[in-house]
């Protein structure tokens, strides 16, 4: 297989190349004048790595599943996904749990697919087993999870997990003595007030406190409140080895522009005020945030208690799996970004997050993961369209740039009304 572009995002900036496929690798980068088959004005990129999915099955296939949740991936351009351990029944948080995940992923998934681990208060000896079966490193939350089997670790028992194996860990870090109860309300920004930038901040401190005590790896998920942005870029500075990322929803979205009973807008951490926003736009410019994955979430349209508009009621989460990489284009074109930096944050560093270095890039040895984009196209959301099992989206009407109209995997065409050519993937052994 030979394809070519005009524009092609390669590591080093976007140019014309021929991109030539054997056996599934890409085996070399070429000029143009090559050959292949011609995309003419469409962008040729790199698939995108999400490192941050929860596909709830097995136990809650009802909520969404290995097959629709990858159908969305590749209508999304995302040709890698890694797995949460929650909000399946059981958490992957034994290597029976992770073999039952693989089990009831195998045959149904339309891209490569990864697992993370658990790290509970009653699975820490568990936790070297379980990395050396295959997970990419280990999430744990530092405030209830939402599901009573997926309690949270305090910062004693964070350092213990951190100290007793050589993994990366994924925090999600709001500290619950900063949380307020969140009474009944359709005002979203009573929602809000409930989990305060406070939450965050202080547990970021507690996530940099048990590294820089233990020297491990850590990497804060989803970070919504700009407040913590200085202490990370100090530890960063530090040496400490510590990432972090955000999301679509934060970048995209702000609290006053969610209606009263909006609940589809409701997720954990909150989207903040626009302010907030701009600060998450300019730390990706600097690095000290350094990917943008989906934290897909989903769940059937009920929970979302859409009958009474009620947020503390509502479960939070919001599924974007398929419309990451519209929504973040059209929303860092207008802040002057690039096409290569959004693949940059979009599939290169998480790829390296996780140690995938097959992925991410379109460089010789990579797999071929590959998307054929419009970047200049328009399109306007619509829960009709969406592959993920419950349509229920706040960006229902927007209109966005980008349109994905080719995926390869491994070099072989890929779509989300074809047939599932996913892999399972493993840690890469270091």
């Amino acid at each position: 297989m030979r394809v070519r572009a005009h524009r092609v995002v390669l590591p080093d900036g976007m140019r014309p190349a021929s991109v030539h496929v054997v056996g599934g690798r890409i085996a070399a980068v070429e000029p143009y004048e090559a050959g292949g088959d011609d995309l003419g004005d469409l962008v040729l990129m790199p698939g995108l790595v999400d490192t941050h999915v929860h596909v709830n099955e097995p136990g809650r296939t009802h909520w969404e599943g290995f097959s629709t949740a990858t159908r969305a991936a590749v209508a999304g351009g995302v040709t890698t996904i890694l797995d949460m351990p929650l909000n399946s029944l059981p958490p992957t948080v034994t290597v029976a749990a992770l073999e039952e995940k693989r089990a009831a992923a195998t045959g149904q998934s339309f891209v490569d697919v990864g697992f993370w681990g658990g790290a509970v208060p009653g699975n820490l000896a568990e936790l070297p087993s379980l990395y050396a079966a295959g997970v990419f490193g280990f999430k744990c939350f530092l405030v209830d999870s939402g599901v009573p089997e997926f309690p949270p670790l305090d910062a004693a028992r964070l350092e213990l997990a951190l100290g007793g194996v050589d993994a990366l860990f994924v925090v999600h870090a709001e500290d619950p003595h900063e949380l307020r109860p969140a009474l009944p309300s359709r005002r979203y920004a009573d929602f809000l007030a409930s989990r305060p930038r406070s939450a965050e901040d202080r547990a970021v401190t507690t996530v940099l406190r048990a590294a820089h005590r233990t020297g491990a790896r850590v990497h804060v998920l989803h970070l919504s409140a700009s407040d913590c942005l200085p202490r990370l870029a100090e530890a960063q500075r530090a040496g400490l080895r510590v990432t972090a990322e955000t999301c679509p929803h934060y970048l995209t979205l702000s609290a006053d522009e969610v209606p009263d009973g909006g609940t589809a807008f409701k997720c954990c951490p909150p989207i903040r005020e626009p302010d907030n926003r701009e600060a998450l736009w300019a730390a990706l410019g600097t690095g000290v945030l350094s990917c943008v994955v989906s934290d897909h979430s989903p769940c059937p349209p009920e929970l979302k208690a859409p009958d009474t508009g009620d947020f503390a009621a509502a479960w939070g989460g919001i599924a974007s799996l398929q419309l990451g990489l519209p929504l973040v284009w059209t929303a860092a074109q207008a802040r002057g970004y690039a096409l290569t930096d959004v693949v940059r944050w979009m599939a290169t560093a998480p790829a390296a997050l996780a140690g995938l270095t097959r992925k991410g890039a379109i460089a010789v040895g990579h797999d071929a993961d590959l998307v054929a984009f419009g970047p200049d196209e328009m399109s306007t959301v619509d829960p009709t369209r969406l592959y993920h099992r419950h349509p229920v989206t706040p960006y229902a009407g927007r209109v966005v740039s980008g349109v994905v109209h080719q995926v390869w995997l491994r070099g072989e065409p890929v779509d989300p009304d074809g047939e599932p050519r996913g892999q399972l993937l493993r840690r890469e052994e270091s």
